[in-house]
């Protein structure tokens, strides 16, 4: 793998002066061109009691990102693949660590302390688990994020060997991965970017066996700006199509098309998706392949339910 690191991390002594057990959670931050909530981010997980390693894929930055972790967190772990990765910077991230369990952060969100104790205990106990789906808490005034409420209320119920209800979606910047589960799967798909992007990857994890569930007393924090974010629905739709032709059955991925393009008629942000979507369909083809029925089956419940 290509990429420019600085120093590692490693174990810190224990107080009574023998070596800490090897960590057993690290931190993965993508970002670009952000580099003050960055910073602000990396100084929010240098504080935390478990004291993760950290990594930072920095997609492309033009300011001055990389320099200002160098000099201001030597110890983080930093990867320049030069050019913008997007959500593919997690997977890039993932593949150079060695830890068993990789918690995702964006530039303006870090982990609760105490939490990725927590969720590395419960992968622990839960051999079957691939991804924990925390609890997000937005603001400065820890608002609830309205995800919450719905992964709490999820109708795919809990599984007997799962510490929690079963999801189909997530918050990227709330969830604490088994590395090997999440390699095996490929990670996050190149093909989409930033936007909506968690869905294929649980749909892609459950297809292979692996469990997603939601654990209410993992807690990370969110903070992102409160201007607006141009763009973002026309990513996120994008993407709910790209998604139903790279693993739906035809009809739904064509059903999908159909009002995609209905929307678009008087919907400046639905046409825009269209015609990112027809840019990407052809490489979404060329790897397409259907979820199994079970999956399948899942998905049209989550359907019914929304």
């Amino acid at each position: 793998m290509s990429g420019e690191a600085a120093h590692r991390t490693g174990p810190r002594p224990a107080a009574s002066g023998r070596p800490a057990a090897p960590p057993r959670t690290a931190v993965v931050v993508i970002t670009r061109n952000r580099r003050a909530s960055l910073l602000r981010t990396l100084d929010r997980l240098a504080a935390l009691p478990e004291r993760p390693p950290v990594t930072v894929v920095d997609n492309g930055s033009t300011d001055g990102t990389a320099e200002a972790v160098r000099a201001r967190h030597p110890g983080v772990t930093l990867l320049t693949p030069g050019r913008n990765l997007a959500a593919a910077g997690r997977t890039y991230g993932a593949a150079a660590l060695d830890t068993p369990y990789v918690a995702f952060s964006d530039d303006d969100s870090w982990w609760e302390p105490g939490a990725l104790d927590r969720a590395a205990d419960v992968l622990d106990s839960h051999p079957r688990l691939g991804l924990v789906a925390a609890t997000t808490l937005v603001g400065p005034d820890a608002e609830p994020d309205p995800l919450n409420a719905e992964l709490c209320d999820s109708p795919l119920g809990q599984e007997p060997d799962l510490p929690g209800r079963s999801v189909l979606g997530f918050l990227a910047c709330a969830a604490v991965v088994r590395r090997n589960a999440f390699l095996e799967v490929g990670g996050f798909h190149p093909l989409l970017g930033v936007g909506g992007e968690e869905q294929l990857l649980a749909i892609d994890l459950d297809a292979h066996g692996w469990g997603v569930a939601h654990c209410p007393g993992v807690v990370a924090r969110h903070d992102p700006d409160a201007g607006p974010r141009p763009g973002r629905p026309a990513r996120m739709r994008r993407n709910e199509l790209l998604t139903a032709w790279l693993r739906r059955p035809l009809r739904r991925a064509l059903a999908r098309s159909f009002r995609l393009a209905l929307d678009s008629r008087d919907d400046p942000q639905a046409r825009l998706a269209l015609a990112q979507a027809a840019r990407r369909l052809p490489a979404a083809l060329a790897r397409r392949h259907r979820t199994p029925p079970r999956v399948e089956r899942r998905l049209r419940l989550l359907e019914r339910s929304s």
